[in-house]
């Protein structure tokens, strides 16, 4: 499709956009269509893309003929609309394994092929790798007290001689999107750079885990064991995922050992710290937790605005010290979600044309901020729960067990868990003084019904959209 059919087709989008809000209401199209995209327009055929599984199918089914009759008002060509989901993106090897040491800059202008990192890598493993993310350095790392010790850890890692490593392993840990991913892709840098020589490691646990199974199917595990015990500096991301994957642990923790007793260094992160992974054997806690581990806290004001001032002074883009602070007071949550803030208000002034103001941020993150002032209650999850499954809300506290009111607790809990900052503790104290170890279960009794049970996941992500709504 040319340049002007994609435009008609947008425009058309839009108007069918407008028809369906009218009708539905503007909650229930945020909620279904917030996050659908325009997809192409083929023989007659138009794609839209769902974020998820769950989007997709509800959407085909409550909406598919209004959205069809809808489309065929505006372009009679259209003689049926499919829903998918959203195509994932092109593999990045860089981002699930990385290989070093890397081959040096091609003097043509061409990339060559990484040379093998040996006859017994298996398939899949020894192809051309890239390095991690070229801005995540240590120089670019603004630093603040939240992550000043996470920070300073993981330069002396990237720092010190080998092959004796002071403090093994490294186990950085915080919430979702605080820097870790930043800090490790610092310290393979700061490694490259250092040393050229060293054969580093880096992927991420669910790309650890992957291979494994692999290896297993394919009876390579000899070679599966060569490319991961031969190495110089070991790097794994999201090692919670390992967790309840037992096979995948043993594999782990003798991997684990085999570098300890060779004195090679391990850097993990995690989203929590070792004494808080559950479904994972005590010895392999016991190992995690048994170098330094640091800590990334939650970001404070002064070092959100501080982000936000480096951000936009290497971006050289010109943003009011009124707006920085507004962003740095209202988006709380995480830095990745703080710097996409900026990214849209610059973008939204540089396409649009339109002048910086608070005003301007208030208009373009409308949605963000909203969310962000919106705080779930426990209160409000139990009300909601109970209702949607019919009981009574008192049921949230009683000490029945039987099963049409302890799974819709168990849900709220996962609920409470999932949409709160409130810890087990404090939620197994508002479901009748229930031991934080209740909580704990519903919460992986409910991720496993997820995946087994269809009517749990829409009734889960249904509550989810409707609290957060």
């Amino acid at each position: 499709m040319d340049e002007g059919g994609r435009k008609e087709l947008n425009a058309q989008w839009t108007r069918v956009c407008d028809r369906l809000r009218k009708e539905i209401g503007d909650k229930a199209f945020k909620t279904w269509f917030g996050e659908v995209e325009l997809g192409e327009l083929r023989a007659g055929k138009l794609r839209l893309y769902a974020p998820t599984r769950f989007v997709r199918d509800w959407v085909s089914r409550h909406y598919g003929d209004r959205v069809l009759a809808y489309w065929q008002a505006v372009m009679p060509e259209v003689t049926n609309v499919e829903v998918n989901l959203v195509p994932p993106p092109a593999p990045r090897r860089a981002h699930e394994i990385i290989a070093m040491p890397p081959v040096p800059a091609p003097q043509s202008g061409f990339q060559q092929p990484m040379p093998r990192l040996g006859p017994s890598i298996g398939r899949g493993v020894d192809e051309a790798f890239q390095g991690p993310e070229a801005r995540y350095t240590f120089a670019n790392f603004v630093v603040g007290k939240p992550n000043e010790f996470a920070y300073a850890a993981a330069r002396n890692i990237a720092e010190q001689d080998r092959p004796q490593p002071e403090r093994n392993p490294l186990y950085i840990f915080g919430g979702v999107g605080l820097g870790k991913t930043h800090l490790m892709h610092a310290i393979w840098h700061a490694i490259r750079e250092r040393d050229p020589k060293q054969r580093v490691l880096y992927l991420t646990a669910e790309s650890f885990v992957n291979r494994f199974i692999h290896a297993l199917r394919t009876k390579n595990t000899n070679q599966f064991k060569e490319l991961f015990r031969n190495v110089d500096v070991l790097m794994v991301d999201d090692v919670q995922f390992i967790c309840g994957k037992e096979a995948s642990q043993d594999e782990f923790f003798f991997t684990f050992n085999s570098l300890v007793e060779q004195n090679k260094q391990i850097v993990l992160s995690s989203e929590k710290p070792p004494s808080e992974l559950q479904d994972i054997e005590e010895r392999m806690r016991s190992r995690l937790g048994s170098g330094l581990v640091a800590d990334i806290h939650s970001s404070t004001y002064e070092l959100r605005l501080s982000i936000l001032q480096t951000k936009a002074e290497s971006a050289r883009v010109p943003v009011p010290t009124a707006v920085l602070e507004f962003l740095a007071h209202k988006i709380s949550t995480n830095i990745r979600e703080l710097e996409g803030a900026l990214n849209r208000v610059v973008a939204h002034g540089q396409l649009i044309g339109r002048e910086i103001t608070v005003e301007m941020a208030q208009d373009v993150l409308h949605d963000l901020l909203r969310q962000a002032d919106r705080k779930v209650t426990v209160d409000e999850i139990q009300q909601r729960v109970a209702a949607h499954y019919n009981i009574k809300l008192a049921e949230m506290s009683s000490p029945r067990r039987a099963r049409s009111v302890a799974r819709p607790r168990q849900v709220a809990m996962y609920l409470a868990k999932q949409l709160t900052t409130l810890s087990l503790p404090q939620i197994g104290k508002r479901f009748g003084n229930r031991d934080h170890t209740t909580v704990m279960h519903a919460v992986r009794k409910i991720e496993e019904l997820k995946i087994s049970d269809l009517s749990i996941a829409e009734d889960v992500e249904l509550l989810k959209r409707q609290l957060q709504g």
